[in-house]
């Protein structure tokens, strides 16, 4: 009963992998055996590669924060709107000054 050593792939063939499971229209057993690993290795592999970076926060958009959203931006847009309505007054007061 002799084990064999098990095979070490390269980071790029991993991720050139995953990204042709994911991608791909056929079953992940399918894909890992065109390749030639065994099927649970792509599929730890998957979940190695496919996790989103921690480095990067993950923003859950929800209703709520969609409504919060919403109402900061209506208000943005009511100040924007008062300001250039102020800009357009004074600045036919200066025309107006000018001849």
């Amino acid at each position: 009963m002799s084990k064999e050593k098990p095979k070490i792939y390269p980071p790029e063939f991993r991720e050139s992998s995953v990204k042709l499971a994911i991608e791909s229209d056929q079953s992940i057993a399918q894909t890992a055996k065109e390749l030639g690993i065994n099927p649970n290795t792509l599929h730890t592999w998957i979940s190695k590669y496919s996790k989103p970076s921690q480095s990067r926060p993950v923003v859950k958009r929800t209703d709520e924060h969609l409504y919060d959203e919403l109402k900061r931006l209506k208000k943005e847009n009511t100040r924007l709107k008062e300001e250039r309505d102020i800009l357009k007054k004074a600045a036919a007061y200066f025309a107006q000054e000018i001849q």
